[in-house]
């Protein structure tokens, strides 16, 4: 749309005003529950029902408004989560971090590797890779991870795990698998400490393709819908590790209703990378929707436990 065509429509259409305003910051003041039904509504199609949720998506949004631990906050953090996942499954799982700084301009880069990965310990999409240091823009990366330290990422779509993540950046060794030449993760979706599905990424790091996703249950049989990204044409393969990977998601996801835990294989080697509590924030339509009630029947919502 021109200017013109996006001035007509935020006055016309109350659902778009209501994204422009939000992506301003306009409701930032507004209560979680009031927002999230408005924003709902929008991103997924139907009226959320917070009195009897059904389907995985609602949950997803109950979940943040009423199973608000402590614990989750450090469980989000990239540089924190590194010490609570070690002393559980172990160190070997863990990618060596290199760094911690509060700013860009703090990195010793002198003393970083030929190789290494950036990123923010609060948000989503804060990375920046870099495979060889003669030839690493610095300047891109500045810019992007600065203006990601800046991202009060709660905001975005009330997921209250972040609210209180510090906004800081970490350098963590470079791992690239020889197989897939990329760090491709697989996804464990576990809830109260058994894993019932995954789904893997593919093409993440390709500028001419886009992401893929393909979901498989927990015998590693392929699942028939989508969900935020189209399936690989070439499903991709099952990984070596599975069985390890899988048991360590359940250790990893005991006592918590539903969190999300994924994992790298690089080489043979599985390694963590990240867990999540609120999949695509719960805002993704399933296609076809009946997977949005078979999800959701896999979430046992726990007593509401609200700490600000």
């Amino acid at each position: 749309m021109n200017i013109v065509q996006k001035a007509i429509t935020y006055i016309k259409n109350p659902d778009y005003r209501f994204l422009v305003q939000q992506y301003h910051g306009m409701h930032n003041r507004m209560p979680d529950e009031e927002f999230l039904k408005k924003y709902f509504r929008i991103k997924v199609g139907y009226e959320l029902n917070l009195d009897n949720p059904q389907t995985y998506n609602e949950k997803l949004q109950w979940l943040k408004l009423y199973d608000r631990k402590p614990l989750y906050t450090k469980l989000v953090d990239k540089y924190e989560v590194k010490d609570y996942v070690a002393s559980i499954i172990g160190e070997k799982y863990i990618i060596p971090t290199l760094g911690v700084w509060d700013h860009f301009d703090d990195i010793d880069f002198d003393s970083l590797p030929d190789r290494f990965v950036l990123k923010t310990t609060h948000d989503s999409g804060g990375i920046v890779i870099c495979r060889d240091k003669a030839s690493f823009d610095y300047s891109t990366a500045k810019k992007k991870l600065e203006k990601h330290l800046k991202i009060n990422y709660y905001l975005v779509a009330r997921e209250w795990p972040y609210k209180n993540v510090k906004p800081r950046i970490i350098a963590e060794e470079f791992r690239e698998d020889r197989e897939t030449s990329e760090l491709r993760d697989y996804k464990f979706f576990v809830f109260d400490g058994e894993a019932k599905a995954l789904f893997i990424a593919s093409d993440r790091q390709s500028e001419n393709e886009e992401t893929k996703f393909d979901f498989f249950d927990i015998e590693f049989r392929h699942l028939p819908f989508t969900n935020g990204h189209p399936n690989a044409a070439v499903l991709p393969k099952k990984p070596v590790c599975f069985d390890e990977m899988r048991e360590l998601a359940e250790k990893l996801g005991a006592g918590i209703p539903h969190v999300r835990i994924d994992f790298y294989e690089v080489n043979g080697e599985v390694l963590f990378g990240e867990m999540t509590f609120t999949h695509w924030s719960g805002l993704k339509p399933f296609d076809p929707i009946e997977w949005d009630y078979t999800f959701g029947s896999w979430i046992k919502l726990p007593e509401k436990t609200i700490t600000e």
